[in-house]
This record gives C-alpha cells, structure tokens and sequence, in this order.
C-alpha cells in the first residue's frame, strides 16, 4: 500500500487501540515473557500503547521500547508509569537503541508489518547486535493461511449488529507473501477504513532469518500456554537464543 509508513498504524490506530485490539492474552503473555527475562534488561519491539511493557514494569522488570507512532507514546506516557519507560521512536527494524539487552521481544504479529523480507532479516541482524550472549528474542506471529481466499482475495463480516457493520477485505499477493487489508467500519456516523498491509513469513523462513543473525530456535509454541506447536497451530510464540 504505497504510503503506509511505520506512523501509519498508529495515526489510524491510536484513539482506539486498547478498546478494539485486545487479543484477550495479555496475561498469559506478560506471565511467560516474565519468566523468560528473568532479572535481566528487555526490550520491546512495537512498544506501542505499552499494552505489554506497563505490566511487566509492574513486575519489576526493565523494560525500554521502540515505537515508530508518536501518538502511540502518547496513549503510553498517559498511563500511569508510562512517563518512566525508556522509548525511542523509530522504524523498530533498525532497533537504535543503546543496549545491550537480555531479551527482545515483537507480539501480536506485528513482525509482519515489516512489509519486505529484507526488512525482517535487517531486524533480525539489528537484534542480534543488541543482545547479550545467551540472550533471546521472543516473536509472536500467525500461522499464514489462505484457505478463505479464493483468486487472491477474501471479504469477512467481522461485526455486525443494528447499528454497525465491519468488513475487512483483503488481497493476497504469493510471490511477495503481502497481504492488504481494508477494514471497513459502516456505522450511523459514516464510513471510516483502516488499511494494514502485512508481510508474512512461514516459520522455517523466520528460523533461517533468525540463523542468518546468529540465534538459533530454542522453544517453540503453539500458544501462550506452551501448548505443542503442530500442522493444526494457528499462530506461535518462537524464542530464539543468540
């Protein structure tokens, strides 16, 4: 989507984030991600409305963040204990942030939104640099699925009730595995769409990035309370060790 930049999601997101993008995880998450780090320094990729770092601050952790929207860190700094996190703004592809750190970590698929290969492997290279030895980088994605596409394209009812319809309809293209989403909101106010564009990676392509970067697969799950991951998984948590 030509002019969808790494401010665009939160531009279109931030007003609403926490009320329409909640993964209903964020406990089991915050539990096992804690557990992970330990007592050691972390980093979050996407920090985002700080959905995630807030309570792992809570538990005591160290935690700093990326963020490429301005008005995420805004709905951020609002929250008590936002003001005391440690947050650069950026492309989080780049990871310019002093470290080193002891655990890295991108949910809620958000890796996708780098939207070329070339991106996620210079992530994957820019965490591995930041790292200390022995530490891991923790990704949360989907599992890529096009069984509901037919010719490259798919529409869904997401919502709908007397007042509102949501539609998200999307394109698929294979060859550079780029999904492009326009969720359409149809309400008595009016009409609002919200476009994402995703590039999605299958598994083993995310372990050969991450090998590339000097850290090889140590867990992987098919959820946040380390079910196996199997053909039937439809998302995993990876933990990858440098």
């Amino acid at each position: 989507m030509e002019g969808f930049d790494e401010t665009t999601f939160g531009t279109l997101n931030a007003e609403d984030y926490d009320a329409l993008h909640d993964p209903g995880t964020t406990a089991e998450s915050v539990a096992l991600i804690s557990e992970l780090a330990g007592h050691g320094r972390i980093l979050e990729l996407a920090i985002g409305t700080g959905r995630m770092a807030l309570p792992l601050v809570a538990l005591g952790h160290d935690v700093s963040g990326i963020e490429g929207s301005p008005l995420m860190v805004e709905k951020l700094r609002a929250k008590p204990g936002g003001q005391a996190i440690e947050v650069v703004i950026g492309d989080f592809a780049d990871v310019a942030i002093d470290g080193p750190f002891d655990h890295v970590f991108l949910v809620f698929n958000t890796f996708f939104n780098l939207l070329s290969q070339e991106a996620q492997v210079r992530c994957c290279a820019n965490v591995a640099q930041r790292l200390t030895e022995g530490g891991t980088f923790l990704v949360e994605t989907f599992v890529p699925d096009h069984s509901g596409f037919a010719d490259g394209q798919r529409v869904q009812t997401k919502r709908l009730d007397m007042t509102k319809v949501w539609l998200e309809a999307a394109l698929h293209d294979p060859v550079r595995q780029l999904l492009e989403f326009q969720r359409i909101r149809i309400t008595q106010d009016g009409v609002r769409m919200v476009p994402l564009p995703m590039r999605y990676a299958w598994p083993s392509e995310m372990d050969l990035m991450a090998r590339l970067a000097g850290l090889s697969l140590r867990d992987r799950w098919g959820g946040w309370d380390r079910r196996p991951f199997d053909a039937s998984s439809k998302m995993h948590v990876s933990v990858y060790q440098k």
